[in-house]
């Protein structure tokens, strides 16, 4: 009779330990995600709750390789942007296991293509929510369809939003800008919102390219930001520059994976943000970049590399040397917004360096 009760007794925390790990639907996700380690914990619990009282809104644009996926945190409510591809699955199920999340207020699905939404399902196998946003109901995929059927399986529905709403993350505010008219192309039928967290802003633009873009400015809409997610992973279809004039963010983000096939973050892309004065954070070289918002002032950390070099030309800041354009024999100072690409630069320690070589002085800068 002893032995009995003892099985029974094991048998029964085994069902309780399951189940606090959660259980997986349909097999999705063979197997239990890896926990991160000590370290990683601990940093994350740093970040995720800060000390004092005041209202902070965190944000971790997770790295997920080649794809998009960004969680938000503000008093006590949660938002996942996007989820990376299928492969991102276990890195989703297991960033909302360390962050402690079980409930997510929001989900928002930026567009149909599957390096923003593969990974989507395992949030929904993981966690229950609330409120299912996506520029349409349906859309010809598999990691769609299967998107589909674990909102339902959550007893959620999609719902398509309009530009011009708006809804609160605690105490902050988001507002859709974008998609505004309709389109053939996935990538400007992307669901692009603005989270305003006091005077701390981030705008998130899914894969959204120039005719989007255009169309939110024509719209009218305030999409100064601090923080700014790059377009399609740091295509040069995005990220214009009458766009980013608009915005005029402190920080970027680029979610991209290293070395991938397409070229991203482009140079043209990285110049741009380069003329534009603005810090660049990279999930290819740093890992999950971290922001906090206090409301007046946002810090910033990330999982490795913080000091690297993200954006090839950000040290050139002093001028104590001379660029020239080996094509156009223009001169310019290091920090003239007008710098050939990396390739066209030749460097001089002295101007009369420079002029003896037949440079002329570049009318923007004028060195």
């Amino acid at each position: 009779m002893r032995r009995i009760i003892k099985a029974g007794a094991i048998l029964l925390l085994l069902a309780l330990l399951l189940s606090a790990c959660g259980m997986e639907l349909d097999g999705l996700l063979p197997g239990a995600p890896a926990r991160p380690n000590a370290t990683e914990q601990a940093d994350h619990a740093g970040v995720a709750q800060p000390d004092g009282g005041a209202s902070t809104l965190t944000v971790y644009f997770l790295d997920v390789g080649q794809g998009d996926a960004a969680l938000l945190m503000c008093d006590g409510m949660a938002m996942l942007i996007d989820g990376g591809d299928a492969s991102s699955s276990r890195l989703i199920h297991s960033a909302l296991h360390s962050y402690g999340i079980t409930h997510l207020d929001y989900i928002v699905a930026s567009h149909g293509h599957e390096d923003h939404i593969g990974g989507l399902a395992a949030a929904l196998n993981y966690a229950t929510v609330g409120t299912v946003f996506s520029p349409a109901a349906a859309f010809d995929s598999r990691a769609f369809d299967n998107f589909v059927r674990y909102t339902d399986a959550r007893g959620a529905a999609i719902s398509v939003p309009s530009h011009g709403d708006s809804f609160t993350l605690g105490s902050a505010e988001v507002t859709i800008v974008g998609p505004i008219n309709p389109s053939d192309n996935p990538n400007n039928m992307s669901i692009v919102l603005k989270v305003t967290h006091g005077d701390v802003s981030f705008l998130f633009t899914g894969d959204a390219e120039r005719p989007l873009e255009e169309e939110i400015i024509v719209a009218g809409y305030d999409i100064s930001a601090t923080v700014l997610k790059v377009g399609h992973h740091g295509s040069d279809t995005s990220t214009t520059y009458p766009f980013l004039r608009e915005i005029m963010p402190s920080y970027a983000v680029i979610s991209c994976a290293s070395g991938n096939s397409y070229g991203h973050p482009e140079e043209n892309v990285l110049s741009r943000l380069r003329d534009a004065d603005v810090t660049v954070y990279r999930t290819d070289m740093q890992g999950t970049v971290s922001f906090v918002s206090d409301g007046s002032s946002v810090s910033v950390s990330t999982d490795r590399n913080f000091d690297i070099q993200t954006n090839p030309t950000q040290s050139i800041i002093i001028e104590d040397y001379y660029i020239g354009n080996v094509n156009s024999k223009r001169l310019h100072r290091p920090s003239c917004s007008g710098l050939p690409q990396e390739q066209n630069r030749i460097l001089f320690d002295t101007w009369d360096e420079a002029v003896n070589d037949g440079y002329t002085p570049c009318g923007t800068c004028d060195p």
